[in-house]
């Protein structure tokens, strides 16, 4: 069953190709940086099947509609933490092979397998959609082009697309239960698929300055090098553009992030045999690590609170009661980019 807020997204849902047609979206090497030219907004995997840098020959080529933006070397880079990475989310029951199941999120999980993280997502996206959203799209009087900075299966990019805006999935998994392949089952109920590109959110395919906001729906805590990714993501932005870091772990202090870690890689130890630990990733925020982040950046942020309900916001009170250390909390965060 479709919930009320998915069956509202059907009303302002884009009704036709035509309107993506003179879209387009400039691409840079990822290996030399050298411009890539450009390609129509919904019809690359038609007209462009692949592009080769006169510059350095990289070889930016599709599959399945999916640019591959990694160069090989940063490709084996990933190797170890994209195959446990994808054992881990396949044991918790991550994606589905029906339609439906990808077509209902965030308001639903259908297999039931992961509910409470949904009930989060849901009600994170519900607030981006309704507080954040309206905001850019008053500046810009025009629909957003929007960057999905670790897409996943691609929901977000979804939702946006279904609220006639133009976003742009990025991930470095693409299989076709939980990483950018599983964006396919979108197909069916939009005009044209959103662009999909594998990479790394440290080294992105794209020219500068051409896109509203960049988003990191729970994945920002993933990087390895915080003010490098936030950087590269900067430099793709258009002046006066948005910052969205939503559901990425946050903590008063390092000593509560730094016991979560330990705690984590126990568990994965004990239940998978390893660690989880193929990327040095920063894994949570702080406040500290925030304003550090807006000193090097010349970020001022906003600090948002969406409700997740009783339950929830009683966690730090009953884990102070039981000694435990501090919950992980979850914010949305954002920040305004500089106009030059």
């Amino acid at each position: 069953m479709i919930s009320a807020a998915a069956r509202a997204e059907h009303l302002i849902a884009p009704s036709s190709r035509a309107q993506t047609c003179g879209r387009t979206l400039t691409l840079r090497c990822p290996g030399c940086f050298r411009a890539l030219g450009s390609i129509e907004y919904g019809a690359g995997s038609v007209f462009e099947p692949e592009i080769r840098c006169p510059g350095c020959g990289f070889h930016l080529a599709q599959e399945q509609g999916i640019w591959n933006a990694l160069p090989p070397s940063r490709q084996h880079h990933y190797e170890r933490f994209l195959m446990e990475y994808q054992f881990v989310r396949a044991a918790e029951g991550r994606g589905s092979p029906d339609a439906a199941f990808y077509l209902a999120l965030p308001y639903k999980d259908l297999t039931g397998r992961n509910p409470r993280q949904w009930a989060i997502r849901s009600r994170t996206f519900r607030y981006i959609a309704h507080k954040i959203l309206p905001e850019l799209q008053s500046r810009t009087e025009a629909p957003l082009d929007l960057l999905d900075l670790g897409a996943g299966n691609g929901w977000l990019s979804y939702r946006l697309a279904r609220r006639r805006n133009f976003p742009v999935a990025v991930d470095i998994s693409i299989n076709n239960r939980d990483g950018l392949g599983a964006a396919a089952h979108y197909l069916s109920e939009l005009p044209t698929l959103f662009p999909r590109f594998q990479a790394e959110l440290d080294n992105l395919p794209f020219a500068d300055a051409q896109f509203d906001a960049a988003i990191f729906n729970a994945s920002f805590h993933y990087s390895e090098n915080y003010t490098k990714t936030l950087g590269e993501a900067i430099r793709c932005l258009r002046p006066g553009g948005t910052i969205i870091i939503s559901d990425s772990p946050s903590y008063r202090t390092e000593e509560s992030g730094h016991r979560m870690l330990q705690e984590r890689r126990a568990s994965f130890m004990k239940h998978f045999g390893f660690p989880s630990d193929g990327l040095n990733s920063l894994e949570y925020l702080t406040g500290e690590r925030l304003a550090s982040l807006g000193e090097r950046l010349d970020l001022s942020w906003q600090v948002h609170q969406p409700r997740y309900g009783l339950r929830w916001a009683l966690r730090p009170w009953l884990a102070k009661i039981k000694r435990n250390r501090e919950p992980s909390q979850f914010r949305v965060y954002t920040a305004q980019v500089k106009t030059k």
